[in-house]
Parts: C-alpha cells; sequence; structure tokens
C-alpha cells in the first residue's frame, strides 16, 4: 500500500485562489474589559497583550504547519469595521491573495483597499453582497 504522505509529496502544490480558514472573529463590545474578563473566568480564554485569544491548530494536510485564529472584541463602534454596519467581522484565511482578488474583481466584488503587506502576512478588506466587511489575510 502506497502511503499517503509520500503520495502528497509527489503532487503540485495547490495554489487555487480560494479561503483555506478562518482567520479571526471579530465582534462590537460595550465594554471590551468585561467581555474579555468574563470568556477568560467563565470560559477559559487566555488573552494577549492585544486583547484577544489566540486557538492554534495544525493543517490534516500539512502537519507541520500550524494555523491561528484570533478572538477579538472590538469597541463598540470601532471605525476598523467601516463601512460595514454589522457588529462583526470575520477574517478568512486565504491563499494566493493576488489570484483571489483578480477573482473578486473579475466578478465585480467590492475591495475597499490595496493588499497591505506584513512580516505576519498580506491583508485586504472586502465586502460581501449582504454589506458584511471581511478581511482576508493570506499568512507569510
Amino acid at each position: 500500500m502506497e502511503d499517503i504522505k509520500s503520495k502528497n509529496e509527489n503532487a503540485a502544490p495547490d495554489n487555487t485562489p480560494k479561503v483555506t480558514g478562518i482567520g479571526g472573529i471579530f465582534f462590537f463590545s460595550e465594554n471590551q474589559k468585561e467581555t474579555r474578563d468574563w470568556y477568560a473566568k467563565n470560559l477559559g480564554l487566555e488573552i494577549n497583550s492585544w486583547g484577544s485569544a489566540s486557538f492554534e491548530s495544525r493543517d490534516l494536510n500539512n502537519p507541520d504547519q500550524v494555523n491561528s485564529l484570533q478572538w477579538c472584541p472590538f469597541k463598540k463602534g470601532d471605525e476598523y469595521f467601516a463601512p460595514s454596519k454589522k457588529e462583526f467581522m470575520v477574517n478568512y484565511r486565504v491563499q494566493n491573495m493576488e489570484g483571489l482578488v483578480a477573482k473578486l474583481k473579475e466578478n465585480g466584488g467590492t475591495i475597499l483597499d490595496d493588499i497591505a503587506t506584513y512580516d505576519y502576512g498580506k491583508f485586504i478588506h472586502i465586502m460581501d453582497a449582504e454589506g458584511n466587511k471581511i478581511e482576508l489575510w493570506e499568512p507569510a
């Protein structure tokens, strides 16, 4: 029987522009400190110095790769969510950011800014058909 790992090592890497997971969940809070404290006390979330919690997981197809999901309450009305009027924002982890942005533009998608590159990855913000601001992140 052929080893699955050796079979995957011979396969060409998948570079399809697409979402590969959730990178973060962000929402408005009337009182960020109280909200963080409640989640820490009652649900055991470990809040970091940025006021968020980070959850790590491994990619089943690439177990050496560690993924993370960020959870963070924002001050109600924070402009970071604009122009959305919603009280939440989802960050999707993606692969091939440039290809995905080209696909969105081709399909008439609303792109809010240019791709920004940092040492921890690339980011861009878009709007979906329901007026939800979405943050796309391609890890470095």
